[in-house]
């Protein structure tokens, strides 16, 4: 395969050793890497009349503001190569920022050096890779539609005409989402993690799964079940009702205002 490889080569810095090093790997596995300085070029017109030129088939880009924004809308697959400012600073001016999270949309894949590195790139943006996988797979899966984003009413309407709702969150504060469905009398399942067994007690007010195969097991089980479904679906309303009224939680807000504003009088 030809590839682009644009990256800041500026002499003797480590950004022009590392892509130095990354070609090296790259053509020792068989493809030819073009390597270039991001700033030989002014434009993408620039990039895609080089990219035309060469033949080149697919680009790699070191540094997602830098070398990303001149690589993405040009028709061929590329990855990211975190670099480092791109994490560090650009990633606090907001118009680099928003570019950088555009690019991150477009990219195959995207590589850090670091777990620290991984970490800052997900607390700034949603993984896109993840998203495209997870759009990929729902397309070739029957009977699984993804949805996208919706007016809370909209949402509520939809959550009432389902049998169940799931939550496969590997990581939960407390899930808004399973309350709601409670609320709204729907059967919940959801996987047996703190935060869901928090608010979910097992074969009471819904039903925990720790992995596929019991998922699949309870699924079955629910649906043959009407009793539990009714007896799940009454215990849970009851709990939420108890629980997590939304004028206790009003009354409670009340009062810790109210808190703050004697502090400030004494």
């Amino acid at each position: 395969m030809r590839l682009l490889f644009l990256a800041v080569l500026r002499r003797h810095t480590g950004n022009a050793v590392t892509a130095q090093r990354i070609r090296d790997h790259l053509e020792a596995t068989g493809h030819v890497c073009i390597l270039k300085d991001a700033f030989d070029f002014g434009s993408p017109s620039e990039i895609a009349n080089f990219i035309k030129a060469e033949n080149l088939e697919a680009a790699v880009a070191l540094h997602l503001y830098r070398g990303g924004r001149l690589v993405q809308g040009h028709g061929i697959p590329f990855g990211i190569i975190f670099g480092g400012t791109d994490l560090n600073e650009d990633v606090n001016h907001g118009e680099k920022n928003k570019v950088m999270g555009k690019v991150l949309e477009e990219a195959r894949f995207a590589v850090a050096f670091t777990e620290s590195m991984k970490e800052m790139a997900q607390t700034q943006w949603v993984d896109p890779v993840f998203t495209r996988e997870v759009k990929a797979k729902v397309k070739r899966t029957p009977g699984v539609r993804l949805i996208g984003e919706m007016a809370q009413e909209d949402l509520h309407a939809v959550v009432k005409n389902c049998f169940a709702v799931v939550n496969s969150s590997v990581s939960e504060g407390m899930s808004a989402a399973i309350l709601e469905a409670m609320d709204l009398e729907v059967p919940v399942l959801a996987r047996n993690i703190p935060g869901n067994a928090a608010v979910v007690t097992h074969e009471v007010t819904g039903l925990l799964f720790s992995d596929p195969q019991e998922f699949v097991r309870l699924a079955k089980r629910l649906v043959s079940d009407p009793a539990l479904e009714k007896e799940i679906v009454a215990n849970a309303r009851e709990y939420v009702r108890e629980h997590h009224s939304w004028q206790v939680e009003r009354n409670t807000y009340r009062h810790l205002i109210r808190t703050l504003q004697r502090s400030i009088e004494d």
